[in-house]
């Protein structure tokens, strides 16, 4: 898909939100604010490393739990809410070479827009790093997604930052 293909489908997305949003509001109190959910679930996943069985790559086997954090907030005008995923305790090892893994980082969105003209922004974080014993063997995936509408709908700032590193 090509860059303007994506900022178009990325946009129809966040437009859709702001119009689901702006139909929550019709119904809210003035003022509502709420922790959707606050838990951490166990979770157990396959990962490809592909830093690890020196650079050939290999599954890795993790489980711990996943802390998750939803909150939302709306009023007479103005929409925000965010998203948190965090590992807590996961590890795990290599299927062929049985290095031990830890799994560390943050992923989150923010998002705020206005419900009276259209404006609205979005910013999304994912810093998910894969600490092998040894070196070289450390995955780091790292992405920063960001953009923000004007009250014409007219998109101002837009950037998308993505890495993948071997360490």
């Amino acid at each position: 898909m090509a860059a303007d293909e994506e900022e178009h489908v990325r946009r129809q997305l966040v437009l859709a939100a702001v119009a689901i949003a702006g139909l929550l509001a019709l119904t809210a109190t003035p003022a509502t604010a709420a922790i959707l959910v606050n838990a951490s679930v166990p979770t157990s996943l396959t990962v490809f490393v592909p830093c690890a069985n020196g650079g050939a790559g290999e599954n890795v086997d993790v489980s711990g739990n996943l802390h998750i954090l939803i909150s939302f907030t709306i009023n007479a005008n103005h929409i925000s809410g965010i998203e948190h995923f965090q590992p807590q305790g996961i590890s795990g090892a290599g299927e062929l070479d049985g290095i031990k893994y830890q799994g560390t980082g943050v992923t989150s969105t923010t998002f705020a827009g206005s419900l009276q003209n259209g404006q609205f922004q979005e910013t999304f974080i994912n810093r998910f790093d894969f600490i092998g014993q040894g070196s070289g063997n450390n995955l780091l995936v790292h992405e920063t997604f960001h953009i923000t509408f004007n009250a014409n709908g007219a998109v101002t700032v837009f950037f998308d930052n993505f890495s993948l590193t071997c360490r």
